[in-house]
């Protein structure tokens, strides 16, 4: 059993490494990337940011107008992200290279991180594959060695958060990681009232270690802005609808139906709070009914958010990325490999927002990939073993406790069954040294007193054979009959060689 259990380890240790490599091979990627093309044009506004949040700072900026720039619609932490990264430039290094590496460094991170989650569910190989697969994902190279904007970071926070509270069982670690991930990027969002579903299923404590740690950053992050420009917080931010293009999903189905403009305004105005709230309503769902599987009901709410966007947008695509392998390897690789080509192609195209006819076909056909890969994710999460713990328990990996657990059971049982033989053998030997006594008391018509004779009980240890076959242990034991004693030299049963322990 240690032999077995050191083999496990050593396998784990070996499919970590792996994925460690290939984590780095995807970073140097990545990076090669970065630092060999300019970006598209979201590199250049975010270096805009950067300047004007030199002269006015992360507070009041979502009051300036900008000219030559977009709506900046980022909240409080990507602000102080871009200030830092500017500073950097400062010495040399190109900002456009530099905007690239948070999103990096955080496939890099949530590349362990899936292998993390998965393999305490699943086989270590599983585990590997999916690590590896976010890892050298072709989607998220494109995104983040290109493209460079925030989503990879906001989404490997939120899955940190799940992945800490459900899984480490640390729910103040957790409840700081959600709130750092929406002060990145507003979109996980969606996914914070399934953590607190698990936090409040945990008990008291949990829940409230996870709001401190969640109420503490927020506090420490949105509050100066709250206090400062409440009311432009909310149009920048927490009302934004997105790009406007119609290239993805519900939108790009209705211009395909032909429907009326009227629809299509209404998905991306005042109706585009329907797809969350039913983003919202499946986390919370699946966190109540599968609380130990955090992590997956995270996924699952990350892909539906994309799957019923209303807003277009290649980073976007970012969401459901790694969130694919989480719920399965067959999952993750076709999601990847599909939406990997469409962004490949679009930004090789004449503009990461015009695609061509081809493209947007394209982008249909990885839209219904997507709508099938969460639909087997959703079946398997379903059709787990529903968690009896209610994500709180100690925080063990499947195998090492299926190993621990034979071991305890083989040495309990082992002990349980000689001591009940042993017992057994005991009251048997003396009520038939009792009973052969009778006999020959009755035949001589003499009786003959002599003392009492005890069976000498076997050892515990050498009596591991013939135990499974012993009398349950609160069976009745005989007592020994009145009537002398036999003769020393009759051997009873206890006297007869016992079979050995092997």
């Amino acid at each position: 059993m240690g032999i077995r259990m050191r083999w496990d380890a050593l396998t784990v240790r070996r499919a970590r490494a792996a994925v460690l490599v290939a984590a780095a091979i995807g970073m140097v990627t990545r990076m090669m990337i970065a630092v060999n093309t300019p970006g598209p044009a979201d590199v250049r506004y975010f270096q805009g940011f950067a300047k004007a949040l030199t002269v006015y700072g992360p507070i009041r900026i979502y009051e300036q107008p900008l000219p030559g720039l977009p709506l900046y619609n980022h909240p409080p932490l990507a602000g102080w992200l871009l200030l830092g990264l500017h500073e950097l430039s400062g010495a040399g290094i190109p900002f456009a290279t530099l905007m690239r590496v948070p999103a990096s460094l955080a496939d890099f991170l949530c590349a362990l991180l899936v292998f993390e989650a998965v393999r305490r569910r699943g086989s270590i190989r599983t585990a590997a594959v999916c690590g590896a697969g976010v890892a050298l994902s072709p989607l998220l190279t494109a995104t983040s060695g290109y493209h460079g904007n925030t989503d990879s970071v906001a989404i490997a926070l939120v899955l940190a958060a799940a992945f800490l509270l459900a899984d480490r069982k640390s729910p103040l670690a957790a409840g700081v990681a959600a709130a750092l991930g929406i002060s990145v990027k507003f979109v996980p969002v969606v996914a914070v009232p399934a953590l607190f579903v698990v936090a409040l299923r945990g008990g008291r404590s949990t829940l409230t270690r996870f709001t401190c740690g969640f109420a503490g950053v927020i506090a420490l992050l949105w509050g100066p802005v709250l206090a400062t420009v409440p009311e432009q917080l909310k149009e920048n931010v927490l009302e934004y609808g997105g790009g406007g293009h119609r290239l993805w999903g519900l939108v790009r189905f209705a211009d395909q139906l032909g429907l009326p403009d009227s629809f299509v305004v209404f998905l991306r105005g005042d109706g585009h709070f329907l797809p969350v709230l039913i983003c919202v309503a499946a986390g919370v769902w699946l966190a109540w009914l599968r609380p130990a599987r955090l992590t997956a009901a995270v996924s699952v709410t990350l892909g539906l958010l994309l799957l019923l966007s209303t807003a277009s947008a290649l980073q976007y695509l970012t969401w459901a990325a790694a969130a694919m392998f989480v719920l399965g390897p067959w999952e993750g690789v076709a999601c990847n490999a599909v939406l990997g080509l469409l962004a490949s192609l679009a930004y090789h195209g004449r503009s990461a927002v015009r695609w061509s006819e081809p493209l947007l076909y394209l982008g249909e056909f990885g839209w219904l990939v997507l709508a099938v890969s969460l639909a087997t994710g959703v079946r398997s999460l379903l059709g787990a073993r529903p968690d009896t713990d209610g994500g709180t328990g100690p925080a063990t990996g499947a195998g090492t406790d299926a190993v621990t657990g034979t071991a305890t059971d083989a040495a309990t049982t082992t002990a349980t069954d000689a001591a009940t033989t042993t017992a057994t053998d005991a009251a048997t030997t003396t009520a038939t040294d009792a009973a052969k006594g009778a006999a020959t008391a009755t035949g001589s018509g003499t009786a003959t007193v002599t003392p009492p004779r005890t069976a000498e009980p076997a050892p515990a240890a050498d009596r591991t054979g013939p135990a499974a076959t012993a009398a349950p242990a609160d069976a009745d034991v005989p007592t020994t009959p009145a009537g002398p004693a036999p003769a020393p030299d009759r051997p009873g049963p206890a006297d007869r060689a016992e079979p050995s322990v092997n």
